[in-house]
């Protein structure tokens, strides 16, 4: 299989220079940003307050008249035919406790889809891109399906924090892979399209922590399985911001069905005391 190198066309520069420049900034805040509690409970810093902040309104200039959608801002879905789904900063608890490994993930859609990703890692300067129909890169060089290569002896599975908890929903069924949680949802997911993991379960991934995984995970052909709604051609004007996409990724469909139980098990009503 050949992938051509990612289309100039889909890639304007100052969407990569955006990047760059919010990236950079994450880096030399690194080590040293305060955290606050949002109302979920969950962390935020204000290197993610800027950071949507600088994505929201430099993809405006850049795509203007297409709306966007991000964590830390408006979380309607957009009225305008095509729209961004950002998550400025996925991967705050480990940014705030000093550990290197978070994202930046933009993903643009049509049609209720994503049509183009990026998942951008500043600690790691990885960049990796998805084109709907065209393939998935990353720093430039082609990705392939998991399925094209011999699954990675180490059998490791990627499990959210919230989804360990289906462990003992199984007590009698061995868990089939070697337990990985890296903290980072859009990560977790896309592990399995890089061949780092052969299954990802994400309890409650909200559409700005899957758009980009998504689209990369579809174009290498790794199956998912949405364990109670799908996030396709959701109504405009929505309001997501409570909305969760349990979702279970695999490397190839028999993979899929192996973890499958753990994945009907996670969204299964629990059992009366």
């Amino acid at each position: 299989m050949t992938v051509a190198p990612p289309p100039v066309a889909d890639l304007h520069p100052r969407l990569l220079e955006l990047l760059d420049r919010v990236g950079e900034r994450q880096r030399s805040d690194f080590g040293h940003a305060i955290s606050d509690l949002k109302p979920d409970g969950t962390l935020i810093t204000a290197c993610d307050r800027w950071s949507d902040a600088t994505l929201v309104q430099g993809l405006a200039e850049v795509y203007p008249g297409e709306g966007v959608l991000s964590e830390e801002g408006d979380r309607h879905l957009p009225r305008t035919p095509a729209y961004w789904v950002v998550d400025p900063l996925d991967g705050t608890t480990n940014f705030a406790a000093g550990i290197p490994y978070w994202a930046i993930s933009l993903a643009r859609f049509e049609k209720g889809v994503p049509v183009l990703a990026i998942l951008d890692v500043p600690p790691l300067r990885q960049r990796i891109i998805a084109v709907r129909g065209q393939g998935a890169w990353r720093n430039g060089k082609p990705l392939l399906p998991p399925s094209s290569r011999d699954s990675h002896p180490a059998g490791c599975a990627s499990l959210c924090s919230r989804s360990i908890g289906v462990l003992q929903k199984l007590p009698h069924q061995r868990f089939p892979g070697k337990i990985r949680l890296l903290g980072v949802a859009s990560l977790n997911l896309v592990s399995v399209a890089m061949g780092q993991t052969v299954a990802a379960l994400e309890a409650t991934p909200k559409i700005w922590d899957l758009a980009a995984a998504w689209l990369v995970l579809s174009e290498l052909q790794c199956p998912l399985r949405w364990l109670a709604g799908s996030p396709e051609h959701l109504a405009p004007g929505s309001d997501l911001a409570a909305a969760d996409f349990p979702v279970l990724a695999a490397d190839r469909p028999e993979t899929l069905d192996l973890f499958l139980p753990w994945g009907e098990a996670l969204v299964a009503p629990s059992s009366p005391t």
